[in-house]
């Protein structure tokens, strides 16, 4: 069976628990997988940080293949099932402000791992002062989107989203939930040839790629994507870094990340063959087990 087959065949784990906490004046969702250890008191902790558009359900391959682990998965405010943070502008500080205030309440001292979109929240999070004794990136965005191969993409994305954020409310929020429009995305990012896995990466984003509370919130995030790196943080990261990252990842190419990780004090690089941005859907053992032997158990 290949890694690929296996998403779908992950080893069996409780249901994780649903809990919340207040968190910067709002309400923060939250699931914790516990190990499946004799010593689960003992295990170390991980805490995720989803992509652009996910929730906490897009790590869940990964997860599933870390089973030392108590791993905890928040919902980023105003995507899944955390309403946005009132009163607030949901750009880089805010998420910024949110991580260290969720993990000093839920989680201190947890193994950060971010993805994508969460790999730039985690990096600025970790060198603004957020203590962790390890970071793991994956799927780094290591340099500005639109320099990555996908330059053009990114610019048809910035007019997506705002006209997403300008037409009329009804309008904005069909275009930014349209079906097609989220299938079309899930083609560009997948990679693998397995029919059985292509399938299954369709219907993660079907499910879960436009769980976001409003177009005003999407819009924020958005901007903030494109508009940040995980390079502007690293020489700040002071814990040792894992880079985890793809050589056919459209956002940010495989010289990039090479170039990345040496702007870290303390990191390493482990890369991922025949795979692009979706790491945690197509090849979700190979990132555990770098995950398992870069934290230990």
């Amino acid at each position: 069976m290949s890694d690929e087959t296996a998403t779908m065949s992950a080893p069996a784990r409780l249901l994780p628990q649903r809990r919340e906490v207040a968190v910067l004046g709002g309400t923060t969702a939250y699931w914790v997988d516990e190990p499946q250890t004799d010593s689960a008191e003992d295990a170390p902790t991980l805490v995720t940080v989803h992509g652009f558009r996910g929730e906490h359900h897009g790590l869940a391959p990964v997860i599933a293949r870390l089973p030392g682990y108590r791993v905890i998965s928040p919902d980023l405010p105003g995507f899944g099932e955390t309403p946005p943070v009132p009163g607030r502008t949901h750009d880089l500080e805010l998420y910024v402000e949110w991580l260290q205030e969720f993990v000093a309440t839920v989680c201190p001292g947890a193994v950060v791992v971010g993805h994508s979109f969460g790999s730039i929240v985690s990096a600025a999070a970790v060198a603004a002062g957020l203590e962790t004794p390890r970071l793991v990136l994956i799927n780094p965005i290591g340099a500005p989107a639109l320099e990555g191969p996908r330059g053009i993409m990114t610019r048809l994305a910035i007019f997506y989203y705002w006209a997403g954020a300008r037409l009329p409310q009804a309008l904005g929020e069909a275009l930014l939930r349209n079906r097609v429009i989220v299938r079309v995305m899930s083609i560009t990012m997948a990679k693998t040839r397995e029919p059985e896995l292509r399938r299954f990466v369709h219907e993660q984003h079907d499910l879960y790629f436009s769980q976001f509370a409003d177009r005003d919130v999407l819009h924020d995030a958005f901007v903030t994507s494109v508009s940040h790196d995980v390079s502007e943080f690293a020489p700040q990261v002071a814990v040792p870094t894992l880079l985890i990252a793809a050589q056919l990842d459209d956002i940010t190419p495989i010289e990039k990340e090479r170039e990345l990780v040496h702007l870290f004090p303390d990191a390493r690089l482990v890369e991922i063959p025949d795979v692009g941005h979706l790491i945690h859907y197509e090849t979700p053992v190979p990132a555990a087990e770098a995950i398992t032997a870069f934290v230990g158990a």
